[in-house]
């Protein structure tokens, strides 16, 4: 593609921070692209979000580079051009050799994408890199009858009224996959060694984003009946998740707030038994604070990056059969909870949901729920015949 853009990862040779900006083909920054992308950081957004940001942006400005649109002054009609694109163009093969049946984002994927270019776009006006009546031709005024979750309407409801996008997918709400919870012991069992195991039960058990696991240290698991002992007024067996910028494996907490999980007995016991293969493994030579370090394979000691565990849980799947991605298993310990009666303030909390809209895809009943609805139902009418 003619003036193609694509996102790039930055290393700060100071102090080693990762960053994402956006380049042309001579490797050379794209101004507005790269402020946008820095006010993410100024927000503390988290590095991920910075990097998928940073890929769609770049998308955008490829596009407009191709089609010979100038981004700055695109219309509305451009932008119309460009959601038709979006789910119209198939995306790279998989195969080596350019095989394989064509894939294409979904409206789910391609509406993400439309989000953040408007969200880009509205940046640049405010800050008066683009012409701002251009960014404004994007939006509407609409007026809020039923407020989300956790949103009050304000003084004479001037809340309800919003800055909306006029170009977007009409995507369902769906509710989260998950992994049944009775077949978490199944893949614990699977995991190969008990560094793997901790690893599954963790996030199945505690619901960490992924992020927040990797980016655990040993000083946040207070894994005592009383930790009073180390500082910590928070009563039975818990873990801190905090937000930090300079672990050595890029693992970041997404949310800026740290928080407090309890964690059940059999977590626990499977802590145990991997800090002890670390230290036989490790010995005195354990220096990392992180608490998920590599023990199978060079480094050894160093901290365990996404891309191992990536692949362990590719593992987990082929030798259970079961669909199994980290993120899978967050969404498990949410339902987990919520069928069992948890308030859903208390699971927005646990997850560690800023937003109770945030909580609203885990709150849509799946087809197994519905089915299992009708049949309780079914069996009270047989039993009160």
């Amino acid at each position: 593609m003619a003036g193609a853009y694509r996102a790039w990862r930055a290393v700060s040779p100071s102090d080693g921070a990762v960053s994402w900006v956006v380049v042309d083909d001579d490797l050379d920054l794209h101004v507005e692209g790269c402020a946008f992308l820095a006010g993410l950081r100024g927000r503390d957004r988290s590095v991920n979000t910075e990097r998928v940001y940073a890929g769609r942006v770049a998308l955008f400005l490829s596009w407009c580079a191709g089609e010979g649109i100038d981004w700055k002054q695109v219309r509305l009609d451009q932008m119309a051009r460009f959601k038709r694109w979006l789910v119209a163009e198939p995306l790279p093969s998989r195969q080596r050799a350019g095989g394989g049946p064509a894939r294409y984002r979904s409206p789910a994927t391609a509406d993400a994408v439309l989000g953040t270019v408007c969200e880009f776009l509205r940046f640049c006006a405010l800050h008066e890199l683009v012409d701002p009546a251009a960014v404004a031709n994007l939006y509407e005024s609409r007026y809020l009858r039923f407020l989300p979750p956790g949103m009050e309407a304000g003084e004479d409801g001037r809340r309800r009224t919003v800055r909306s996008r006029l170009l977007k997918f009409a995507v369902p709400d769906a509710p989260f996959e998950f992994v049944e919870p009775d077949r978490i012991e199944e893949l614990v069992a699977a995991a190969g060694n008990p560094r793997d195991r901790f690893v599954v039960a963790v996030v199945a058990m505690t619901g960490t984003r992924i992020g927040e696991t990797l980016g655990l240290h040993r000083e946040d698991m207070h894994f005592l009946a009383d930790s009073h002992v180390v500082g910590c007024g928070v009563s039975g067996p818990h873990l801190h998740v905090r937000r930090r910028a300079d672990n050595a494996n890029g693992a970041l907490a997404k949310s800026r707030f740290s928080r407090s999980i309890p964690v059940p007995e059999a977590a626990v016991s499977l802590y145990a038994d991997y800090i002890h293969e670390r230290h036989r493994l490790l010995g005195d030579d354990d220096r990392c604070p992180l608490v998920f370090v590599n023990l199978y394979r060079p480094p050894l000691g160093e901290p365990l990056h996404y891309q191992a565990v990536k692949a362990m849980f590719n593992r987990l799947a082929r030798a259970t059969g079961i669909t199994v991605r980290p993120h899978l298993l967050r969404h498990t310990a949410a339902t987990t909870w919520l069928r069992q009666g948890a308030p859903r303030d208390t699971v927005q909390a646990l997850l560690g949901h800023v937003s109770p809209t945030s909580m609203q895809p885990y709150l849509h009943p799946g087809e197994a729920d519905k089915r299992a609805a009708v049949e309780r139902g079914a069996a009270w009418a047989k039993e009160k015949r």
